[in-house]
């Protein structure tokens, strides 16, 4: 569990190392057009992801209390976790292990070797590389770094919750964002507790936040469709959990063909290259599976960059 007292802590303590991200006033809700809606331009983050933050807030809290080894971090992901490690570990200065599977797209691996980490492929599906890396970790003393599930991680994303309301000066009725493991969504939902509501937006396909809601607990799901790649996580995290269960954190379900469609507007209108699961906030409100109230006023987080724009152009 976490609270917004985690989260103002990673906010100083991050504070120098990730971008303050600006915001964009938009119109892109047909069916709610009174509504005042603002993007949260979160892909202009390092590594082109929000997962910066909480990486760099798990590796920094480690360092200031003594729990840093010189054998430096290891993390399993082929992703935007992974590229956030590596960066936060070479800017920090230690020594990055990134652990993907044998099918991770060869862009990926060059990036993260870019970035200075030493990446190990081990079989074909990401729990198999998530084994080796909780292996390696322990044999070598390094710092696991999960992708979603620990508390420094979970603080350090709710940092981007802490800055909205400073940049809106607390005037924000409803944040809605992607989930996949819920490492974002239980960050920011900390933050704004009591202040603002959070609405977790997922594809129909991998509902980790909807099913969880109503089995009361994580519970596995399949994985496919069009933003596998990034919200692949087959379980909604436990700190995730945790603090929706808490904070009322409300789960909003898209259709593939909403993704596809929101994606295209936000590059053609915006000229925004976002991932299929960054589009899915953005679906929420173009299909009308979130329908704001008149006036309300929503804050819609791209919070991912990274995916292969040719298919846009």
């Amino acid at each position: 569990m976490i609270d917004r007292s985690d989260v103002q802590a990673a906010s100083a303590r991050v504070d120098g190392h990730v971008r303050r991200t600006p915001v964009l006033a938009v119109d892109l809700a047909p069916l709610a057009p009174a509504a005042r809606i603002w993007l949260k331009l979160e892909l202009t983050q390092h590594t082109g992801s929000f997962k910066a933050r909480g990486a760099f807030n798990h590796i920094l809290a480690a360092r200031d209390e003594g729990r840093l080894p010189d054998a430096g971090v290891v993390a399993a992901s082929g992703g935007n976790a992974g590229l956030a490690f590596a960066y936060a570990a070479s800017r920090v200065g230690v020594p990055a292990e990134v652990y993907v599977p044998e099918t991770a797209p060869p862009v990926k691996v060059a990036r993260l070797r870019a970035l200075g980490a030493a990446v190990v492929q081990v079989g074909t599906r990401y729990a198999e590389a998530q084994d080796a890396a909780v292996k390696r970790a322990a044999d070598t003393g390094a710092l696991f770094c999960h992708a979603y599930d620990l508390p420094e991680v979970c603080a350090g994303q709710g940092t981007l919750g802490a800055e909205i309301l400073a940049q809106t000066g607390g005037e924000i009725d409803t944040v809605l964002l992607a989930v996949g493991g819920g490492g974002l969504m239980a960050g920011v939902a900390a933050a704004l507790d009591g202040r603002a509501r959070v609405v977790g937006v997922e594809p129909e396909r991998i509902p980790t936040l909807e099913r969880a809601v109503h089995a009361g607990h994580p519970v596995d799901v399949d994985v496919s469709g069009v933003a596998a790649d990034s919200l692949g996580a087959t379980r909604l995290g436990e700190i995730a959990f945790s603090v929706a269960s808490r904070t009322g954190v409300r789960p909003v379900l898209v259709t593939e063909e909403a993704i596809i469609e929101a994606r295209r507007f936000v590059w053609d209108e915006y000229r925004l290259a976002v991932e299929h699961g960054t589009a899915s906030a953005v679906a929420a409100l173009r299909s009308g599976a979130y329908r704001p109230a008149p006036d309300e006023r929503v804050m819609v987080v791209l919070c991912g960059a990274n995916t292969d724009p040719s298919d846009l152009v």
